[in-house]
């Protein structure tokens, strides 16, 4: 047999292929009679998983007989071994290849653990059957583009001495995607068109992607309307497409016409739609497209899940986000860290920490770096050392390299707890650091006063080599308010923009605004307001109102306040800020005026809170509200507290 020589010639031990309309699968080391016949459903041939330890390729059927075969389980880099129905005959040259040994109904998945020595074997025999190249396309192609040999797919597609199928041009094609090599891609495409395969779906949904990929949306499209029966994986990848490349109404017009054409809509349909709805801040057209998936029983699927949490927690609907985390029947560790993350966003901290708690004792899902990040962001969001140190202490026993992701949240995390020095440790004990782990480090130095090691900082970050971005500049303009280093903070202002090419926003702005006016350059920040775009915003009026407060300043403070009112009528700050403001001028008159403005207003001023950790939970306390469930026992350690300190007596 032929197939058997050919077999033993790559060193396969075992293997599948079709004789007189049946499919025949056995050992290579068995005599023909040997040979198993198991049925005509070509169609279902898949190849199996191979044994663990051993350096050779296993192919088994579907669903195979009884036996060791059957129990052969084992991990590896899954390959995609399939032919064509497209095969000329006068190519056809041995049993393997006298008839297709797949269709589009299943794939057929080949694992091997030496992929080298199986590129080798197919270089040195110089193939001329294309199951043997597909095999290593789909190989190469699919799962070691994981590993980032996406060359290699490339490399074995170009040396293929004869004219591949669709499956071997979906592959090459999804090399070219994955590489981002339009060019190549482009070439490929052509070829396809040659040869009469571009407009089959395997290849057409790839070019579809990989030009979407490439922000090439009009080839796309073009692709799409040359295919003369688009699918659901057509219309997913134009809907990704789109979202990815930001045109997200024409992403929403593909998912319309899509549902018109009755084309069923499934769960990376739904992905799709629903960033869109989130990119949007469409909530109505989001909640109509959660209930379709209600519908359709995809709620409780991770991965339509996940991205409708995102979708409230944009909104910060927080209670709704956690009632579609509560129904995913099978959460994954991406559901738990969507959750976490939520919560932090949604300034839910205490829930974020509960729900990690959770996920590790409750659930036993295995954090990975994204969820430590995320929990080490709401340690920081409530100012708790204690859990942050905890979460820290776990790392160093259990993970020797540090995800550079993580160690920025640490920085961040120690620094907003008040500890700026474990926060620097930190960072200079990082064996990568990024762009991020630099603005943290910055950031925290500024808030803790110490603008000169900002700045210091600043200038290595420059002299690595690495280039500043918008967060950084935020970070030195914060650096240099609470230090006071006003002319400095000037000098980073109006460098950002004519060194790097940053244009400022309102963040930049807004700091600077506030420098100048604690510094009491009331006039000189005035001006600023007057020269940019931002100066009518209200945080802006705001911060700058605050300022003349602190200074006194009652001219440019009733002038601000005027504005700030007629931008936002239905908000009490600008009453609060005013009568506070003529109060320091002992203008009594005023403040009474200005006490019965807000009242006639309706509006009332939001009463301050503050938060406090007990054991491990966190109590909100707020002016004027008593209803607390041991308010009685609080009181009576507040009337001690009173009596203790009344018993002090200073000695100066």
């Amino acid at each position: 047999m032929e197939a058997i020589q050919f077999a033993k010639d790559l060193g396969l031990q075992h293997v599948v292929f079709e004789r007189d309309n049946k499919v025949v699968m056995g050992a290579v080391s068995s005599s023909e009679q040997d040979f198993s016949s198991h049925g005509n459903l070509i169609e279902e041939i898949k190849v199996c998983k191979s044994f663990f330890h051993d350096w050779d390729l296993l192919l088994l059927c579907l669903d195979p007989p009884p036996g060791p075969l059957k129990e052969t389980t084992g991990k590896g880099l899954d390959l995609l071994a399939a032919t064509s129905h497209r095969e000329e005959q006068s190519r056809r040259q041995t049993p393997l290849a006298t008839e297709p040994i797949c269709s589009s109904k299943y794939d057929l998945e080949l694992y091997t653990k030496p992929m080298e020595e199986l590129q080798s074997k197919l270089y040195s025999k110089r193939l001329s059957n294309s199951v043997f190249y597909t095999i290593g396309m789909w190989g190469f192609g699919q799962n070691i583009l994981k590993a980032g040999e996406h060359l290699m797919a490339l490399n074995l597609f170009s040396k293929m001495p004869l004219v591949p199928n669709e499956y071997v041009y979906s592959s090459a094609i999804s090399a070219c995607t994955s590489l981002m090599a339009l060019l190549q891609g482009q070439q490929i495409h052509a070829q396809a068109l040659k040869f009469g395969y571009a407009s089959i779906s395997y290849v057409s949904n790839s070019l579809i992607s990989m030009y979407m990929k490439c922000s090439q949306c009009s080839d796309a499209l073009s692709v799409y309307a040359c295919t003369p029966e688009p699918n659901s994986i057509s219309y997913n990848a134009l809907i990704t497409g789109f979202v990815e490349n930001h045109l997200l109404e024409k992403g929403f017009e593909v998912f319309k016409l899509m549902h018109q054409r009755g084309f069923v809509l499934d769960r990376f349909t739904f992905v799709g739609v629903l960033e869109v709805c989130i990119d949007l801040d469409d909530l109505l057209t989001g909640t109509v497209l959660h209930a379709q998936t209600i519908k359709l029983e995809l709620d409780s699927v991770p991965l339509i899940g996940n991205v409708i949490i995102s979708m409230y927690s944009k909104f910060n609907l927080i209670d709704e986000a956690e009632k579609v985390f509560r129904l995913i029947e099978e959460k994954d560790v991406i559901s738990w860290n969507t959750f976490i993350s939520s919560c932090s966003h949604c300034v839910d901290h205490a829930k974020g920490l509960s729900v990690f708690k959770e996920m590790a004792n409750d659930y036993s899902v295995s954090p990975d770096d994204f969820t430590f990040a995320s929990v080490l962001a709401t340690c920081a969001g409530l100012a708790s050392i204690r859990h942050g140190k905890q979460i820290h202490a776990y790392l160093i026993r259990t993970r020797l390299c540090q995800d550079v992701g993580v160690g920025n949240a640490l920085v961040n995390m120690y620094a907003k707890c008040g500890s700026i020095k474990y926060a620097y440790n930190i960072f200079n004990k990082m064996l990568h650091r990024n762009t991020f782990s630099w603005n943290s480090i910055i950031a925290g130095f500024g808030n803790h006063g110490l603008g000169g090691q900002a700045l210091d900082l600043f200038e290595q970050m420059k002299a690595m080599g690495l280039k500043p971005d918008s967060v950084t500049y935020v970070g030195l303009l914060m650096a240099c308010n609470h230090a006071g280093l006003v002319n400095e903070g000037k000098v980073i202002f109006n460098s950002m923009e004519e060194t790097y090419g940053i244009t400022p926003d309102i963040e930049h702005f807004s700091c600077l605004i506030d420098m100048l006016g604690r510094a009491g350059r009331l006039t000189e920040a005035e001006e600023y307001i007057k020269k940019f775009p931002f100066g009518d915003e209200p945080v802006i009026l705001g911060s700058l109102l605050s300022a003349c407060r602190l200074h006194g300043d009652v001219v440019i403070g009733e002038r601000l306040a005027r504005q700030l009112l007629k931008l936002q009528p239905m908000t009490s700050s600008p009453y609060v800020l005013m009568a506070n403001l003529y109060a320091s001028d002992e203008m009594w008159g005023d403040v009474a005026e200005a006490r019965k403005m807000l009242k006639g207003s309706g509006l009332r001023k939001e009463p301050g809170h503050s938060l406090i950790e007990v054991k491990g939970s966190f109590e909100k306390f707020t002016i004027g509200d008593f209803s607390h469930s041991r308010i009685d026992d609080i009181k009576d350690i507040l009337r001690t507290l009173n009596w203790a300190g009344g018993e002090v007596s200073l000695v100066i």
